[in-house]
């Protein structure tokens, strides 16, 4: 286990060896859930993380795309 820090502007940081480990680098997208008394912080998957996976195809992963663009019009 890591202990980090919160700012007094609510910010951590993540420490190097995990943000290696996980590919997290500037602009990497990640989610908060809050798991009722445990704060879990995951990489948000993109459509690109899941092509050539095997949890969806081709089609799928465009099915997808259109919807997180119509979610970015909004």
């Amino acid at each position: 286990m890591t202990e980090v820090v919160v700012t007094r502007r609510g910010q951590t940081t993540i420490p190097a060896e995990i943000r290696r480990k996980y590919g997290i680098v500037e602009g990497t997208r990640l989610e908060i859930v809050d798991k009722g008394g445990t704060i879990v912080i995951r990489k948000k998957r993109s459509t690109m993380d899941l092509i050539g996976t095997g949890s969806v195809d081709a089609k799928k992963a465009h099915e997808l795309l259109s919807k997180i663009r119509e979610e970015d019009d909004r």
